[in-house]
């Protein structure tokens, strides 16, 4: 990590590989669309890092001036727990879910926001009919147990969804104390949903779990794999339910798990969602965040727009 003090304003990306991503060259694009006067920069921080490493980025967002925030990506959980305390302020999904995708300054106070339980349910309305689990009753597979998966799951299942939830939600992850933590946390939106949680150790054992799946179930690989670590959670042999939706949260990287679901999508009437509207809905929930402003669905659109354009120049993969 290169800790420097900003000589401008800065906003911040932390993940694992972020020069890799999009984002970097996306953001001065729309920066300059919305009138905002920041630069962005990645931190680099490898997977399970020490609590210090956490620690040590935060209190140098907390103390420098110019640093107005970041986007946290892959290690939301591990950030929370290892810094939760050096906040000023968390809002309740941070706290109930126990992770914090967002990091701003209001008033010299440091703030913490957990933003994926909005975007998540923002990116699934996008392509997720209304009603769709009363009138079609399927199943919810998810492979992964991080925070992503987390958010998503509460979407599907609290309460106030209670006549428009999925049938059973499968939930696998290579991680027991995941597992457990997820348990917890889901219970509180939703004591009474039907979800099975399961520890796998290969990808064998999700296939398993995806014969079971009735048709018109929703599969999710929220495993990061396929962008800071290549591979998929299933192997080339598994089989995806009819008329089903399969949401890659991925938006770059090698992607084996949505090819894969592309390879069966007109056999077996799929629709194949990969992450970028997902992407967008996030960084956009941080930004107005950082920068104190309320993006309205013009500007979402407009981003949007200004994004494809983007994609369109460059070579094919994002």
């Amino acid at each position: 990590m290169n800790l420097t003090p900003a000589k401008k304003p800065t906003f911040y990306f932390i993940g694992v590989t972020t020069a890799q991503s999009s984002i970097m060259k996306l953001f001065p694009l729309w920066a300059d669309y919305l009138g905002l006067d920041a630069e962005m920069k990645g931190i680099d921080i490898e997977l399970n890092a020490t609590p210090e490493t956490y620690r040590q980025v935060v209190n140098f967002l907390k103390q420098d001036e110019l640093s107005l925030g970041a986007l946290v990506t892959t290690h939301k959980i591990d950030l929370y727990n290892a810094a939760k305390d050096l906040f000023d302020e968390l809002d309740f999904y941070a706290e109930t879910f126990g992770e914090l995708s967002s990091i701003s300054k209001r008033n010299g106070r440091l703030i913490g926001h957990a933003k994926d339980h909005i975007s998540s349910g923002l990116t699934m309305q996008n392509f997720i009919e209304e009603n769709y689990w009363r009138k079609r009753g399927g199943d919810v597979f998810v492979m992964g147990a991080g925070g992503s998966g987390i958010a998503i799951t509460s979407n599907l299942v609290e309460t106030i969804n209670e006549v428009n939830r999925p049938s059973k939600v499968y939930v696998t992850d290579r991680g027991q104390e995941r597992l457990d933590s997820m348990k917890s946390i889901i219970k509180k939106v939703a004591p009474d949903a039907d979800i099975e949680y399961k520890q796998v150790n290969d990808t064998l054992e999700n296939d398993a779990i995806l014969s079971k799946l009735k048709p018109y179930s929703l599969i999710i690989n929220a495993t990061g794999l396929g962008k800071d670590r290549p591979g998929s959670p299933l192997t080339n042999n598994a089989t995806f339910p009819e008329n089903s939706l399969i949401w890659e949260l991925n938006y770059r990287g090698d992607l084996q798990f949505m090819y894969h679901a592309q390879s069966q999508q007109a056999e077996r009437n799929l629709h194949v969602e990969d992450g970028w509207i997902y992407f967008l809905h996030g960084w956009t929930q941080v930004i107005s965040e950082v920068f104190h402003i309320e993006l309205t669905d013009e500007q979402f659109d407009a981003i949007d727009c200004i994004s494809s354009e983007f994609n369109q120049q460059k070579t094919p993969s994002k």
